[in-house]
């Protein structure tokens, strides 16, 4: 299994970022996919998830910024962050869940104020 998150980056405050997870060695229709953050200092905590069905949830700290979506003909999980603060400034983990749960390298996402 292989969970392969690009677009990470540095952006400015207010400034926008998609991050994308390509899978493969899981069958993706059926898997729940999310994203998970952990900043410097503080643990691995969930940004946004989106089940096999199309349900969402969002932390609270990202709702009405953040969009989760999936295509999946192509396998990916995608996060769109918008009106990005300092505090989003993390590496940023793709998860699937499939069986068991599987993870990504991470991506680092770094907001300057």
């Amino acid at each position: 299994v292989q969970l392969q998150a690009s677009g990470g980056g540095l952006v400015q405050t207010g400034g926008s970022l998609r991050l994308s997870c390509a899978a493969s060695g899981i069958i993706f229709s059926i898997s729940d996919m999310g994203w998970y953050r952990q900043a410097p200092g503080n643990g691995r905590e969930l940004v946004a998830r989106i089940f096999s069905g199309g349900v969402r949830n969002y932390a609270d700290s990202v709702k009405g910024r953040f969009t989760i979506s999936r295509d999946n003909a192509k396998n990916t999980v995608y996060l769109q962050m918008n009106r990005l603060q300092p505090e989003d400034t993390a590496v940023y983990y793709c998860n699937a869940l499939f069986r068991r749960d599987y993870w990504g390298q991470g991506t680092l996402v770094t907001v300057s104020s």
